[in-house]
């Protein structure tokens, strides 16, 4: 009764192992089309947002987002190939702003209200760019953070 077994297990296993070699091939033929083809993702459209300008001494970043605070697109001076002090011109910040707005034109934005921070060079040339680079700025904001009292002052230096 065994040696009918081991016959039959071993004349089905020529059979099983050409089907599954069948299949292995026409699933590999399978898997690079499909990764090949991928959908485009919808772009939703977002017609009012806002701005936020970060200008630093040393940087100025820029990144627009919808009313919900979910970012469309960002841009730094250090991302757009500026190096050192140049980084913090008012040209950067039209740079910026123009990389920046390219980068969310899928999603149609036409109005933002501008957030500014910080005490850079770039703050009012960023700003102007953005109604530059067809977006409607309907309102500017100065969130710079002001300390009230700030930090314990260091001890007196004794020398």
């Amino acid at each position: 009764m065994s040696e009918e077994l081991k016959t039959t297990a071993e004349a089905a296993t020529p059979a099983d192992a050409a089907k599954k070699g069948k299949e292995a091939a026409a699933s590999a033929a399978a898997k690079p089309a499909a990764r090949t083809r991928s959908k485009k993702k919808a772009v939703r459209q977002v017609a009012i947002g806002r701005a936020y300008v970060h200008a630093s001494y040393n940087n100025t970043i820029v990144t627009l987002t919808d009313l919900n605070g979910n970012v469309l697109g960002w841009s730094s001076a250090g991302k757009c190939g500026f190096k050192g002090p140049k980084k913090a011109t008012p040209y950067a910040a039209g740079v910026i702003v123009k990389d920046v707005c390219d980068k969310t034109k899928d999603y149609g934005l036409k109005e933002v209200a501008a957030f500014v921070r910080g005490i850079g060079s770039g703050r009012e040339a960023a700003v102007r760019a953005l109604h530059a680079n067809g977006v409607n700025v309907t309102g500017i904001k100065d969130v710079t953070p002001i300390p009230h009292n700030g930090c314990r002052a260091p001890k007196p230096r004794r020398v």
